[in-house]
């Protein structure tokens, strides 16, 4: 046997080995990635069917994993039992309009830390991303004393104010400001356009997939907020979606109907799936586009 058999022999079993090790580690992963989407989405499949069932079919001391009859009156009976049409329209109100005021800020104070030289910048902007550190829940009592001396409690302004300003947001965005070449800015001061124009006309242009995410992701933790409104604005008028659904559905005996409220659930849930389903490419894009350069 010459040389050259042997050595085409000696690759070709190297070339079998290696696709035997690379199919077994392909399996490993998608058995991993497999085992892991089932665990994350089980809840949401068990809130799906539990929303579905008669309260006796959800009290059965041992569980069905589908109904054995399936109601969807539970939806129309939540809509209308915890007056989810109210609770969308102050979640949504909230929302809308912390998210504009808080990207008019957020774009302002990014532009000012990327663009503009003034004495103690990048001390000031290192003060502003050390309160990151500071857990948020620290903030609750100092900010209920001052809102409560401002006669805020009860009102849309206790909702909305408080959370304009996130350090980062600012961040985020002039991670991604810092990216866009300086010699535009220069070119553009020399034609004599204002620092304004010059950040409405490039900068947020160069920068909406980042502002897309900021958007995205600040309208999703006003749908989700719930310590705060449940603490300062707990009224009927101005009660948040998350904190009507708590005790929409006891009757007076104190019993809640589990399946109506697993219904509800699934119906507030609804728009945030919807949310993440068609517009997480804006948000990884966004993101990964703000961590290149510092």
């Amino acid at each position: 046997m010459s040389m050259t058999t042997m050595h085409e022999r000696d690759m070709q079993q190297l070339t079998a080995k290696q696709r035997v090790v690379k199919f077994i580690v392909k399996f490993f992963v998608y058995a991993f990635l497999i085992i892991t989407a089932l665990t994350v989405l089980f809840p949401f499949y068990w809130m799906i069917i539990s929303s579905l069932k008669s309260l006796e079919e959800y009290r059965l001391s041992v569980p069905t994993f589908w109904p054995h009859k399936v109601l969807l009156s539970n939806y129309v009976e939540a809509f209308t039992a915890a007056n989810l049409g109210r609770l969308f329209m102050n979640t949504l109100y909230v929302g809308v309009v912390s998210t504009i005021l808080s990207l008019i800020i957020t774009v302002l104070t990014a532009f000012a830390f990327a663009r503009l030289e003034f004495k103690g910048k990048e001390t000031l902007f290192a003060l502003l991303l050390a309160t990151m550190m500071i857990p948020g829940e620290l903030f609750t009592i100092t900010n209920y004393s001052t809102v409560t001396q401002l006669g805020w409690i009860g009102s849309f302004k206790v909702l909305i104010i408080p959370f304009l300003v996130s350090v980062f947001y600012i961040y985020l965005l002039r991670q991604n400001f810092l990216q866009i070449p300086n010699e535009l800015y220069l070119a553009a001061k020399v034609d004599g356009t204002s620092d304004l124009k010059y950040l409405w006309k490039v900068m947020v242009p160069l920068s909406m997939p980042t502002l897309i995410s900021i958007t995205i992701l600040k309208m999703m933790g006003s749908w989700n907020s719930y310590i705060w409104p449940r603490l300062v604005a707990n009224d009927e008028a101005h009660r948040m979606i998350t904190n009507g659904l708590r005790n929409a559905f006891r009757d007076t005996a104190g019993d809640i109907n589990y399946p109506v409220q697993m219904a509800a659930v699934a119906i507030v849930s609804a728009p945030l799936f919807l949310v993440f389903i068609f517009l997480r490419k804006y948000i990884m894009s966004g993101v990964s586009r703000s961590g290149i350069k510092g």
